[in-house]
């Protein structure tokens, strides 16, 4: 009996210990809107699989728009694999992978997240040398930076798996990322760094480079010579690319600050005023962004239109090479300049065919004329350019014309003008060329 009864009072129940909710153990949303947010996923997913496929065409890969390329395979990456995980664990009512599934989450999102956000800001730097400084980039470049931007990534979402914080499940339970909550010292500081150099950083370099994007253009809309060069529809078509860029960085930072926000206040200790439905919400919204590039580039340049019509219809294609054969007409004609040789007149004439990538300002002077093209079949005319300068060449036969005796020093025009030439940074006017240009602009001035 006495060991029965030490039997029973072991047996016994003891107080009943605080018990932790831990994240995916228990459902703690109802089934409804699980099935709801699985909807939600699912859209954002397809509709992210569905547009990122843009980058299977060749036409496409251009050293600009390997930026977006680039872009577009990270989003594609997060809809095959981050919000697959997701998508399965909002249907079973919880985290249903293990801590290994848990990790590779947290890594591939964390990856591809940060690869979008420096290839934003790598466009934005590559739109500042062109519209500022008048530089044009190559493959090469673009492939370089693209590479730095693949390895910056990975060594930051790389530290987690060597010891510097660490890949946990997120409160939600839909999902993983860095730990947020820890309070080590160690955690906190990669944290912080980590924030500094994948967003403070690449915000910053971005509103500089579109602040001076935004200067330069305003300013050369006062050269009042625009009627006799061909850069208006070439300075309408950065604008166009710049406004797009433009457009795509400030819905991904909208799409991600939130979320960071959230993050931070889990950081710095209030976690209590951050719920399982506050904290789900900005997850979703930021994970939406792999979805809203591609509708950007849909809408706003007709290449990435073409080519989504071909991907949707396979016949377009065969319309589209019928289209290629039949003359251009109209608003259509290709500007084709033709370079005349000023030593020898007895040279054939060269033709200068530029390349969709590469923008160059052509400038024809008072000499041109008119020639008919028999190399095609249509009568088009075409400019016979006796002489071709870079856009920066001949702003500074214009500056030079502006520092000269016309204006005096204290007249407000030639104080804005002189304003313009030293915010384009051209060269400095001792090393511009005089001759028949700047003499023209001199008396125009």
């Amino acid at each position: 009996m006495p060991a029965g009864n030490g039997t029973a009072t072991s047996s016994r129940p003891g107080p009943a210990a605080p018990e932790q909710e831990v994240p995916g153990e228990r459902p703690l949303f109802s089934a409804g809107t699980y099935e709801l947010l699985a909807l939600l996923v699912a859209t954002i997913g397809m509709l992210g699989l569905c547009n990122n496929l843009l980058v299977l065409f060749k036409r496409l890969r251009t050293p600009t728009n390997l930026f977006l390329v680039n872009i577009s395979l990270s989003d594609l990456l997060v809809s095959v694999f981050g919000v697959s995980l997701t998508f399965m664990s909002c249907l079973r009512s919880r985290w249903v992978w293990d801590a290994a599934g848990c990790v590779w989450d947290g890594f591939s999102s964390s990856l591809f997240g940060i690869v979008s956000i420096m290839t934003l800001t790598a466009l934005a730097y590559e739109r500042y040398i062109r519209v500022v400084h008048a530089k044009v980039i190559d493959f090469s470049w673009s492939w370089r930076a693209i590479t730095y931007i693949w390895l910056y990534s990975l060594a930051w979402t790389g530290a987690p798996l060597l010891g510097w914080n660490r890949y946990t499940l997120e409160i939600h339970g839909l999902g993983c990322s860095v730990d947020w909550k820890s309070k080590d010292p160690n955690d906190t500081s990669f944290v912080l760094l980590f924030f500094l150099g994948c967003l403070v950083a690449p915000v910053g370099i971005m509103a500089y480079c579109y602040g001076h994007i935004l200067h330069a253009v305003r300013m050369l809309r006062c050269v009042e010579d625009f009627q006799t060069v061909q850069v208006v529809k070439l300075l309408r078509y950065e604008k166009k690319v710049a406004k797009m860029c433009f457009l795509m960085i400030s819905t991904f930072l909208i799409c991600w600050m939130p979320y960071a926000v959230v993050s931070l206040l889990i950081t710095y200790g209030y976690s209590n005023l951050v719920t399982p439905t506050v904290a789900i919400i900005p997850s979703f919204f930021a994970k939406s962004s792999t979805a809203y590039n591609p509708v950007i580039y849909i809408f706003m340049s007709r290449k990435f239109r073409r080519c989504l019509l071909q991907l949707l219809c396979f016949r377009l294609m065969r319309f589209q090479r019928t289209m290629k054969e039949t003359p251009a007409t109209g608003s259509d004609k290709p500007i084709r300049p033709i370079v005349m040789s000023q030593k020898a007149g007895d040279r054939p004439k060269k033709k200068v065919t530029f390349s969709s990538s590469s923008v160059i300002f052509i400038i024809t002077s008072d000499d041109t004329e008119q020639i008919d093209d028999s190399n095609k079949h249509n009568e088009t005319k075409v400019n016979v350019i006796q002489r071709t300068e870079p856009l920066r060449n001949k702003i500074s036969n214009y500056c030079l014309g502006i520092n000269s005796s016309a204006f005096g020093t204290q007249a407000p025009e030639a104080r804005h003008k002189r304003e313009l030439c030293r915010f384009v940074a051209l060269r400095p006017f001792r090393e511009a060329r005089p001759g028949a240009q700047a003499e023209r602009y001199r008396q125009r001035v």
